[in-house]
């Protein structure tokens, strides 16, 4: 009879050892783990929405009062933006040789409102040369180049036009005309352009427009300041009785309202879940914290991108600036400070853009400093801080856009605008209101943030364009 080995003998044979006690995996049934709040990759610092001073906007609308702002008599054209929309201010139209002192408002306002704006990349040929010349075109921001025959008979570049300049308006004056020259897009333009058959039925329709070609005088401006407003007249230095000058300011007829806009969504929780399922973390409010988290950011791009009142379709043309080469570099920085020198508050750019400026600081062997706020080292240039923000977007061809601003009501600057105190308020300008419950025992909440922004006065808000992040040195 052979009798088997015992059991340590069959475990000292294989190399396992015998389980002396309970074992980790058994004894995490009744164990309580320590659980971390339900993370969200794609909540970042937020610090455009961090840095606006907020303005409560009652009724839903902020009307921003101007000064009237325009210049006739400098020679270049000025114009207005609305969102992404671009628009000729009518009395400017007076700066084309044929409109010069003309002033019938009705009439110019009617030809500025003929004017269709147009897009054009770099490369892009605007007008060609041996065409009919049947319109003609305002330059509202962007670089153009004039081609012609040069004197010893080559192509040549004859002129280079940029924001303000303008060709020509002889072009809707004859009818058989042909361009002499070909225009190209050096630099991504925005173009206003009228064409002969439009201005030929408004001088049809205006005795006083027929009358002035017919004439066609020019000369004539209304004095303006250095920043393109009517001039307040004053005295100064004088003595005795001296008559003083009398004065009045004027305001824009037509001024700029801004209505907050809306994000919304309907966050969904199952009763079961909501009554069950609240230990040690209430989830009701889980999933509120989550999703008012990506209401906020999805608020902040709004602000930046939105065509209507996002910050890099409101900027004034006169506030852009492209870079000298393609990335940022210290003298690119430099001059969108002397375009934004009163009061800079801070710098906003993407990630990338900082990092792409901080290689051209290190080729240049400068250092920049940092700022602290709040206990956050922020990078500086100048002193002004450089806060990131991946709403700003990078193109297909990885350029990007710096912004700087000065923020403020009191200062004339970029503000946010929001409405305190609605019905079901969960933070400033946020609502969480309850609707219902579903015959499938799903509970319903609204969710909605109110918002928008504004820049009070054009030199608040400066942009540098076209800016480089993917060349290396």
């Amino acid at each position: 009879m052979t009798l088997t080995e015992p059991a340590s003998s069959d475990v000292q044979a294989t190399g396992a050892q015998a389980q002396l006690s309970l074992g980790t995996a058994a004894a995490r049934n009744l164990a309580t783990t320590t659980k971390s709040q339900p993370q969200m990759q794609g909540i970042t610092s937020r610090w455009l929405l961090r840095m606006l001073p907020w303005v409560q906007a009652e009724g839903g609308v902020f009307r921003v009062n101007r000064r009237l702002s325009y210049a006739v008599g400098d020679g270049r054209v000025t114009f207005t933006t609305t969102g992404a929309e671009v628009r000729v201010i009518p009395q400017e139209l007076c700066e084309l040789g044929m409109l010069r002192t003309f002033d019938d408002v009705e009439v110019l306002s009617a030809l500025a409102d003929r004017f269709v704006q147009q897009e054009f990349q770099p490369g892009d040929v605007i007008v060609e040369r041996g065409t009919p010349a049947d319109q003609i075109c305002l330059i509202a921001h962007g670089k153009v180049t004039k081609i012609g025959v040069g004197k010893y008979g080559d192509e040549s570049v004859l002129e280079t036009l940029v924001d303000g300049d303008h060709f020509t308006y002889r072009a809707i004056l004859e009818s058989d005309d042909l361009w002499e020259y070909t225009v190209k897009a050096v630099t991504p333009c925005t173009l206003l352009s009228l064409s002969q058959d439009s201005f030929e039925e408004l001088v049809e329709r205006s005795d006083s427009l027929r009358a002035h070609l017919a004439a066609f005088q020019a000369s004539g401006h209304d004095d303006e300041d250095e920043y393109g407003e009517k001039a307040i007249a004053l005295a100064a230095g004088h003595t005795g009785e001296a008559e003083l000058p009398g004065t009045y300011v004027d305001y824009e007829t037509s001024p700029r309202e801004y209505e907050l806009s809306v994000a919304q969504t309907v966050l969904r929780v199952h009763s079961r879940v909501a009554d069950l399922y609240n230990n040690p973390m209430n989830q009701t409010e889980q999933q509120l914290r989550l999703t008012i988290e990506a209401l906020r950011e999805r608020q902040e791009h709004e602000l930046i991108n939105n065509r209507d009142f996002g910050l890099l379709h409101n900027a004034d043309l006169s506030m852009r600036i492209p870079t000298r080469s393609g990335p940022p570099t210290p003298n690119d920085l430099d001059e969108l400070l002397s375009l934004v020198w009163k009061e800079p508050t801070f710098f906003l750019a993407h990630p990338r853009a900082i990092a792409a400026f901080g290689r051209e600081c290190t080729k240049a062997g400068i250092y920049p400093d940092s700022v602290d706020l709040g206990g956050h080292k922020v990078p500086a240039w100048r002193g002004v801080p450089i806060f990131p923000s991946n709403k700003l977007g990078i193109s297909d061809t990885r350029t990007s856009s710096i912004l700087l601003m000065r923020a403020g009501h009191e200062n004339q600057g970029v503000i946010g605008l929001h409405q305190t105190g609605i019905p079901d308020e969960y933070e400033p300008g946020l609502s969480v209101r309850f609707m219902n419950i579903s015959e499938k025992a799903i509970i319903n909440y609204l969710v909605s943030a109110y918002y928008s922004t504004a820049v009070l006065v054009p030199d608040a808000l400066g942009i540098l364009e076209g800016v480089e992040i993917g060349r290396e040195g």
